[in-house]
């Protein structure tokens, strides 16, 4: 089990594992199969970043071996090291020797007049749009423009103006300052994930029996509808541990550079469910799915008519995930925001950059919000299966970026955390061939002892596969 460096302040990755654990509502003798090494300290930062990466990937590793103890398997170790896990959630890739830049250059932090605001510019109708807003010449405007036209605005006024336009900013706030808004005491209310029943029976979907050499999750089908990091690093987690995942994107819509990396293991196929033949298509993928994970903005598939009780209403038995930026109540609760935003929103920023001692904001070393997120998918769609195995019914589970942020909070500060020296990831990358060009990325860190896990599919661009299962 973990040991060793952290502070007295902050809680041991095998601590915040049985927190999860406890909150899944998953068997406590299991934990004896979880083996968590390293310090939990890998990376710069004053939070417990390296405890959440590990404990949140060993909980959905531990959770699908779990769901495959009660469908006959016997339990396997499932070994973390807190190393490996932290560079894992950074996230790095690169293709054919390269390594994309993942930020726009308009994307980032900027003086206001009373503050900074933090401006997601990744997609181009965000840029464009937050560029309009200043009164900027989308295609025209450099970041030095921003920087002047902002310098007049409140940072309070600008991330309220780019919320009812549909954009992506925030301003900075202290812990104290987004402790006392409405929206940082509705996330402080609410557990960091629910797993609740949807009305309506249903009996246990069938599964194909688990063959001694399979993967804890072989036979399960997942439908994938998310874009940005939490979403398909959840996709990504359920892949490697044997469920077939169908990355499920559409023609108009645009993806990050990042789908290189997380649609490995995955099945990846277009559906516009604005269109008949798409509604058909997707109705039909549904009728074998065991899962659905969605990361649209709040309401935004509900709209369409593919909500959690519709879709259980097509497919009885259905566990359907949902993700969001800010949770599902407050006032924030139908905001859009990326991992860099609400960091920058809840304090994260402000604190990191005061424990490195000059002040200014700095952000976590990587998108651990997203990461660690992406992993609690994971987690509560594998906790939520052997619920409906055992129970039957539909289950609907709800993760956010924002109660993940609450959460590392919780887990306490590192003091020395900004000292440490980031390891080499040479040591833990592979190299394979994808649709996007040769592939070099980090394995993943969860080590079964039986039934290794691991991505037994390529890597390939948006709308590959056609849409129905192998």
């Amino acid at each position: 089990m973990a040991s060793g460096l952290q502070s007295a302040s902050a809680l041991s990755a095998d601590e915040a594992l049985r927190g999860l654990w406890r909150q899944a509502g998953l068997p406590p003798e299991a934990l004896a199969f979880a083996r968590l090494t390293g310090s939990g300290a890998d990376l710069p930062s004053s939070f417990a970043v390296g405890v959440a990466a590990q404990a949140s990937i060993a909980a959905a590793a531990l959770a699908a071996c779990e769901f495959a103890h009660d469908r006959g398997a016997a339990r396997q170790q499932v070994t973390v090291d807190s190393a490996h896990a932290a560079i894992e959630c950074t996230g790095w890739f690169s293709l054919d020797g390269r390594s994309p830049d993942l930020w726009d250059p308009l994307s980032g932090l900027y003086r206001c007049a009373d503050g900074f605001v933090r401006i997601h510019a990744n997609f181009a109708h965000h840029r464009e749009g937050a560029l309009r807003l200043l009164g900027l010449r989308p295609g025209e405007a450099e970041r030095a423009d921003v920087q002047s036209a902002l310098t007049d605005w409140r940072a309070h006024d600008f991330e309220d103006a780019a919320a009812r336009a549909g954009l992506v900013a925030t301003a900075l706030r202290s812990f104290a300052e987004w402790d006392a808004t409405p929206q940082g005491r509705a996330i402080a209310a609410q557990p960091l994930f629910t797993i609740e029943r949807l009305a309506g029976d249903a009996p246990p979907l069938p599964l194909p029996p688990l063959a001694e050499q399979d993967r804890p999750l072989a036979g399960v089908r997942v439908l994938d509808l998310t874009r940005i990091l939490a979403g398909p690093v959840g996709g990504k987690a359920l892949a490697a541990y044997g469920a077939d995942v169908m990355l499920v994107n559409a023609p108009h819509l645009p993806n990050i550079d990042a789908i290189a990396d997380t649609s490995r293991g995955k099945l990846s196929t277009h559906i516009d469910l604005r269109a008949v033949e798409g509604q058909a298509a997707m109705r039909s993928l549904l009728a074998g799915a065991h899962v659905w994970v969605q990361g649209y903005r709040p309401g935004g598939l509900q709209a369409l008519g593919w909500g959690p009780d519709e879709v259980a209403a097509m497919r009885p038995g259905i566990v359907y995930v949902s993700l969001s930026a800010y949770g599902t109540r407050g006032p924030w609760a139908g905001r859009r925001g990326f991992d860099s935003l609400v960091q920058t929103a809840m304090g994260f920023n402000q604190a990191e950059g005061e424990a490195a001692g000059g002040g200014a904001p700095r952000p976590l070393p990587m998108q651990i919000l997203d990461e660690a997120t992406g992993y609690l998918i994971a987690l509560g769609a594998a906790a939520a299966l052997r619920r409906q195995q055992r129970e039957g019914g539909q289950w609907h589970v709800q993760v956010s970026l924002a109660q993940t942020g609450h959460w590392l909070r919780s887990l306490g500060r590192l003091p020395q955390g900004l000292a440490a020296q980031a390891p080499d990831r040479a040591a833990y990358l592979e190299t394979t061939d994808s649709g996007f060009g040769r592939l070099q990325a980090v394995r993943h860190s969860a080590q079964l002892a039986r039934t290794p896990a691991g991505w037994k599919r390529e890597s390939m661009p948006p709308g590959t596969h056609p849409p129905r299962w192998p």
